[in-house]
């Protein structure tokens, strides 16, 4: 039942309200714990609130998610793609360490597992956009001559956004300087131009 005493919220403001009641709770329960109607109850309002703007809770979640996840994919260009790599990397790395982007999206990738529309959605959503900024960046340095010219970066962004997801949800190991630094050694020593003389 919604709460009487919350307050009056409309159109753009209530949607916001409620993406971020969704990761609160999400939070504290869990994917597996969290249903529409306690959504609705933290936030004081009726389930049908939430159902006019959302068709089921994994894409209540996914758009919670998305909104303190965009600001974590962008790219901060310095002109030096090596720098610009591992900012961004080391920027993600604690936002996926810590709440409310950390745990949540943790019990997403688990509820992905057995949900075959979750995992594409989750997919078309976060991780190909991971990667289709990570190639964008190597690219454009690409072309400004910072890596050689003949490469096909696709799959070298592939390995650079996985290697970290790989460490970061299956392995006990740190996502920090040390592996970024490392991994971002591997692919200059592959990929970076070889200097003019």
């Amino acid at each position: 039942m919604a709460n009487s005493s919350a307050p009056r919220r409309r159109g753009a403001e209530r949607t916001n309200h409620l993406l971020a009641v969704t990761l609160e709770l999400a939070a504290e329960v869990g994917y597996r714990g969290l249903s529409i109607e306690a959504i609705a109850e933290r936030a004081g309002v009726g389930k049908h609130t939430i159902y006019r703007r959302w068709r089921s809770i994994a894409e209540l979640l996914l758009d919670a998610l998305s909104v303190v996840w965009v600001t974590e994919l962008d790219y901060h260009a310095s002109g030096e793609i090596r720098e610009d790599l591992r900012e961004q990397f080391l920027r993600s790395s604690r936002a996926l360490s810590t709440a409310p982007i950390g745990p949540v999206y943790r019990a997403v990738i688990a509820q992905a597992q057995a949900d075959p529309a979750l995992r594409v959605e989750l997919h078309n959503r976060f991780l190909a956009t991971v990667e289709r900024r990570t190639y964008d960046r190597i690219l454009q340095a690409q072309q400004e001559g910072q890596l050689v010219a003949e490469a096909n970066l696709e799959y070298a962004a592939e390995v650079l956004c996985g290697a970290l997801y790989y460490r970061w949800l299956l392995s006990t190991r740190p996502v920090d300087k040390h592996a970024i630094d490392g991994l971002l050694g591997m692919f200059f020593a592959a990929y970076a131009s070889p200097p003019v003389e």
